[in-house]
């Protein structure tokens, strides 16, 4: 067995372990010695500290960026200096595909917590996927991912009630857990309700009240930042306006 195949796979699939292209990739049948080629186009894992810039507004798109842990917000600053809160990003999920349009950032990716991050150059993923197809392929899944979520949080603040926000977004993080192979309905949130209510357009206090209500109306169990989904069905039908005829459980849409 030559070198290029005698590695050590085990250590490689733990250097991808939380990566989003590793999920489908691997699975597709990515041998040894492509997976090595993967692998080694992370050139730079660094660390960042929470409320640590990734990259900012105008920089040049340069590479894509994976959360190995932590997590990340991404957020556009009005002209008056405001934080508007745009999308948050888990571990294993790319990170910095906003500015594939124009090749330059259109905004800010900021730590929540200390998150270990690997730099993937995208002139070398993008050779290395034009070789593969399997990996080209699942770019264009994650790419398709990103597009859904943006237009899930356009379907969140169009909505109405904020108890329809709210399970929107509870729903959809559990989702996207899910994708990642963690618990759809163990939530842990590394956002603050501060950023919760700066990405659904709410007040601070609306959100928290929004908690409170679902907690009390056996929806969720709260912990801290730790959500336990308990009824799954009525989450999603909250989510989508559809109400109980139980009228403590109306008064979530209050």
């Amino acid at each position: 067995m030559n070198d290029a195949v005698d590695i050590d796979l085990a250590r490689l699939r733990r250097s991808c372990a939380q990566c989003s292209l590793q999920q489908l990739c691997l699975p597709a049948g990515i041998d040894a010695d492509e997976l090595v080629r993967l692998d080694e186009i992370v050139r730079r894992r660094r660390t960042l500290a929470r409320g640590e810039r990734l990259f900012r507004i105008g920089d040049p798109l340069a590479s894509v960026f994976v959360a190995r842990d932590g997590a990340f917000k991404t957020v556009s600053i009005s002209e008056d200096g405001e934080e508007q809160v745009i999308g948050f990003h888990l571990a294993g999920e790319l990170i910095g595909l906003d500015a594939l349009g124009e090749g330059a950032h259109r905004c800010e990716a900021v730590a929540l917590e200390t998150a270990n991050v690997c730099d993937v150059p995208l002139d070398e993923l993008s050779a290395v996927a034009a070789q593969l197809p399997s990996l080209q392929q699942q770019l264009l899944r994650v790419i398709g991912h990103s597009l859904n979520r943006d237009h899930d949080h356009m379907e969140m603040l169009v909505r109405r009630q904020a108890n329809e926000r709210i399970a929107l977004f509870l729903h959809g993080l559990g989702e996207r857990y899910r994708q990642i192979g963690q618990s759809p309905s163990a939530l842990r949130l590394p956002m603050s309700r501060e950023d919760v209510a700066r990405f659904l357009g709410l007040a601070l206090e609306t959100v928290s009240r929004g908690f409170t209500r679902l907690q009390e109306d056996g929806v969720i169990a709260v912990h801290g930042r730790r959500v336990e989904i308990l009824d799954l069905d009525l989450l999603e039908r909250l989510a989508h306006g559809a109400e109980s005829g139980d009228p403590k459980r109306q008064r979530s849409a209050s």
